[in-house]
């Protein structure tokens, strides 16, 4: 299926430039060609899955990572007060972002609308080859118009393709457009032809499974509170073969294991331009090799989250008596590193660290002793101080340690180089290419998991919980528990659970841990409707390791739990009506 990433489709060039919905869309000769023959309409279908990659790749400056609208990871600053402005309070309904995703989206539903009215018309393709794509294609736009309605809650509603002039229909509310999603994926599941399951040798590999449109219409019911029927749905995956990776965490997110039993839906990448992952590249350091830009950090709050593997809450006091009681810029001391110079001893005094607590041979050794029992997702997914990271920038593998203040990223000191090398921030591991192995740093080739079994899991305890049930719901999250390497619920004195309203938090704080960088879990806290607390808590932003802000996000009301129209829409069609509090 990765193939289908590299052809350069011919009939593209015949398409009009026409841009409505954000589609381009077929004009009518070239559209009736697309459908005469097998070898053309598997070429369309190949185009409804290429927009697909869009959410992942970095040739076009317009797309966000949707992690960085979550309260588990940051912007750098300076994309904070340009591109991520939602998140300062100051965004006006004509700013780029709304537009990007709302034409992104139909472009998406559009394409698929094509197969869907269309393959029929195929004459030299069987009829259940042609099942199977509808079915594909039917379940790709129910994941557009699930995007779309997590963002806006209530959009125009087309199943099929209109002359530019003709999008004019209203928005359709929030619940039908839930239903036409459950009505999409209900198809797709009853399709006899679409396989329930994939295996990773397959040359099918990566299209659409019944797995895949289980997990899709259980997320629906989620949204509508409908837990009975999430929990059937979210049980009928794991019946299809699904199971998570035992290999160990760390080892999940590579090359090797992106076809492993517990990817249910992954987008399929390569090491080409504008078809590999930009993960290594945004979230990956200066010394990853190709250089990578860290635009993206985990939140500080966040990793603090992290528990012991035992299941204990993590606690400063506990490794460094009387921290939480000192100011952030004080115990910056306890994250310096050892044998300083005069010089950054008298920089950090300046700065306000408290100097009479640093220990110049063993302060490294006490901090790194925070973060040696912790779940051990913590270290798969963030680079914590004076812990290493083999990069190759250089043009060969070398050992770096995150150090503080940063000297050189060069021989013989090897210091971690993130973005700003005035700040000791939380720099991503998961996702980053290690060493050598992926050279091509913006056009990574490991699959991007969009539904992987351990989402599906947590996801079934959640539905499960809500309906009273948290004794039961407590099994599936100790199964995620149990790969990871952690005490499981219910167990010893830390990690009992004893009403719904206990496990609900377990298993929010457990998906944040499980997916975090995996681009899913803003759509989580909207849903949640913990978004605002978790996300704008006092002095919540982008902070160095101790505490100490860099910048703050500002909560800019009631209505940016839904995202306004775009102005230009609205323009074109004047049946959109805009969501409350925006103009």
């Amino acid at each position: 299926m990765k193939k289908i990433y590299l052809i350069l489709i011919a009939f593209i060039a015949l398409t009009s430039c026409e841009d409505f919905l954000g589609r381009r869309p077929y004009d009518k000769i070239s559209s009736e060609t697309a459908f005469e023959s097998a070898f053309l309409a598997e070429n369309v279908v190949n185009g409804v899955y290429s927009n697909l990659i869009y959410d992942y790749v970095t040739v076009d400056a317009a797309r966000v990572n949707w992690d960085a609208f979550s309260s588990v990871m940051d912007p750098t600053n300076s994309l904070c007060t340009s591109k991520y402005n939602y998140l300062t309070g100051k965004i006006q309904t004509n700013n780029s972002l709304f537009l990007t995703y709302w034409k992104r989206y139909y472009e998406g539903i559009n394409r698929a609308n094509d197969v869907i009215n269309n393959m029929h018309r195929v004459p030299d393709m069987t009829d259940e080859q042609k099942a199977k794509r509808i079915a594909e294609c039917k379940f790709i736009r129910a994941y557009h118009y699930y995007r779309l309605n997590c963002l806006w809650r209530g959009v125009p509603i087309y199943l099929e393709n209109y002359a530019p002039a003709e999008y004019t229909k209203p928005r359709s509310t929030e619940e039908q457009v839930w239903q036409l999603i459950i009505d999409d994926c209900t198809a797709a599941i009853e399709c006899e032809a679409l396989p329930a399951k994939i295996d990773k040798g397959s040359a099918d590999y990566g299209r659409i499974t019944k797995g895949a449109a289980y997990t899709l219409r259980g997320k629906v019911y989620m949204w509508l509170k409908e837990y009975e029927l999430a929990e059937a749905d979210f049980e009928e995956v794991g019946k299809l073969g699904y199971a998570l990776y035992t290999g160990g965490y760390d080892k999940l997110f590579t090359e090797e294991n992106e076809r492993c039993d517990e990817m249910i839906f992954s987008v399929q990448m390569v090491a080409k331009s504008g078809n590999g992952n930009c993960f290594s590249f945004l979230y990956g350091s200066y010394c990853t090799t190709g250089f990578g830009n860290s635009e993206f950090l985990l939140n500080t709050n966040f990793v603090n989250s992290y528990e012991e593997k035992n299941g204990k809450p993590f606690d400063w006091n506990d490794y460094i008596p009387g921290y939480n009681e000192m100011s952030p810029k004080e115990r910056s001391v306890y994250f310096l590193r050892n044998n300083m110079s005069d010089s950054e001893i008298s920089q950090m005094s300046t700065y306000g660290a408290k100097m009479s607590e640093y220990d110049a041979t063993g302060n490294e050794t006490r901090i790194k002793a925070a973060y040696a029992n912790r779940d051990p997702r913590l270290a798969a997914t963030a680079i914590t101080p004076y812990a290493e990271y083999k990069g190759g920038a250089s043009g060969a593998e070398s050992v770096y340690t995150m150090r503080y203040p940063y000297r050189n990223w060069e021989a013989p000191q090897l210091d971690l180089r993130g973005s700003q090398t005035n700040q000791m921030l939380y720099m991503i591991r998961k996702f980053v290419a290690v060493g050598r192995e992926s050279t091509n740093i913006q056009y990574n080739p490991i699959d991007v998991p969009v539904f992987r079994y351990a989402d599906v899991l947590l996801s079934l305890a959640e539905a499960v919980n809500e309906q009273g049930r948290y004794a039961e719901a407590m099994q599936y999250v100790n199964q995620v528990r149990s790969r990871a390497g952690v005490q499981a619920l219910g167990t010893n004195e830390y990690t009992q659970v004893m009403n719904k309203d206990q496990m609900r938090e377990r298993i929010y704080k457990e998906k944040k841990w499980e997916l975090a960088c995996e681009e899913q879990l803003y759509y989580d806290e909207l849903r949640w409707g913990t978004w605002k607390k978790d996300k704008f808590a006092i002095n919540n932003g982008l902070q160095h390791v101790w505490g100490d802000p860099v910048y703050t996000y500002s909560w800019g009301g009631e209505e940016y739990w839904k995202w306004p129209i775009p102005s230009t829409e609205r323009e074109k069609n004047t049946n959109l009506q805009q969501n409350d509090g925006w103009l």
